[in-house]
C-alpha cells in the first residue's frame, strides 16, 4: 500500500509538470523514482516510458476527439521513430548506470533550453515548403524515437506507438518495475488533468522560467555524476 501511495504521488507530480508546461512528465518522474523509490537508473527509464505510453493514449484520444492532431505529421514522425526507439532502449541498457545518469543530465539541460526557447520555436515550421517539412519530420522522428527509447520519455501524444515499441524493448530487457505502475499511471492521469487546468491560470512565461530552473538544476546534478572507480 505504501509503495502505491508513493508511486501515485510521483505520478501526480510528473503529470502536473507535463500538463503545466507541455513537456514530458518523465523529466521529473525519472529523478523522483531514482531518489525516492531507489530504482536503478535503467529501471527508472524503462518504467517511465511504460507509464507515459498509457497516459499518452489518453491524451491522444482527447486531442483526436477535438481534431487537434496533425495526422500527416504524426505518420511522418513515426515512420522513422519506430525503428530508432528500440535502438535507444537497447543503447541505454548497455550503458553503465553512472554514464546513463550523466547522459540524462545533458538531456535535461537540453530540454530546459528548448523550454526557454519555446515561444520562438512555435512558428519555426511556418515558412518552410512542403517537401522541406517532410524531411524535417522524418529527421525529427529519427532523433525523437531514439531519445524516447533511451531517456524514457514519451515523445508526445502523437508518438504513442513509438513509445510503445521502446517500452516493450525495455520490458524485454528487464528494465521495468511493474509493481509501481498501479499507482504511477493513475497519478499521471490525474496530474495531467490538474496541470492542464492550472496552466490556464498561471502565466506561461512564469511557468517556463520556474520549471527551466528546476530542470537545469537536476541536469547539472546528474551531469556531475562520476565513475565509481
Amino acid at each position: 500500500m505504501k509503495i502505491n501511495f508513493i508511486s501515485f504521488a510521483i505520478g501526480l507530480s510528473a503529470g502536473m509538470f507535463g500538463g503545466l508546461i507541455g513537456l514530458g512528465g518523465g523529466l521529473i518522474m525519472i529523478p523522483l523514482m531514482v531518489e525516492v523509490l531507489k530504482l536503478t537508473q535503467h529501471k527508472a527509464h524503462g518504467t517511465s516510458l511504460v507509464a507515459l505510453v498509457f497516459t499518452g493514449i489518453s491524451g491522444a484520444i482527447t486531442y483526436a476527439l477535438n481534431g487537434a492532431i496533425d495526422i500527416t505529421a504524426a505518420v511522418l514522425l513515426a515512420l522513422t521513430a519506430i525503428f530508432t526507439a528500440p535502438l535507444g532502449a537497447r543503447y541505454a541498457h548497455t550503458l553503465a548506470e553512472w554514464k546513463l545518469k550523466k547522459t540524462l543530465g545533458v538531456f535535461l539541460i537540453f530540454c530546459s533550453v528548448l523550454l526557454l526557447l519555446k515561444p520562438f520555436l512555435v512558428n519555426f515550421m511556418g515558412p518552410l515548403p512542403d517537401f522541406a517539412k517532410i524531411i524535417v519530420f522524418l529527421i525529427a522522428g529519427v532523433f525523437t524515437g531514439f531519445l524516447s527509447g533511451m531517456m524514457g520519455v514519451g515523445g508526445g501524444t502523437i508518438m504513442v506507438p513509438v513509445g510503445g515499441i521502446g517500452a516493450f524493448t525495455h520490458w524485454k530487457l528487464g528494465n521495468v518495475e511493474a509493481g509501481i505502475l498501479y499507482g504511477l499511471i493513475p497519478g499521471i492521469l490525474l496530474g495531467t488533468y490538474l496541470g492542464g487546468d492550472l496552466a490556464n491560470i498561471i502565466p506561461d512565461n512564469t511557468l517556463r522560467l520556474i520549471f527551466a530552473v528546476i530542470i537545469i538544476s537536476l541536469g547539472f546534478r546528474y551531469f556531475k555524476t562520476s565513475s565509481p572507480e
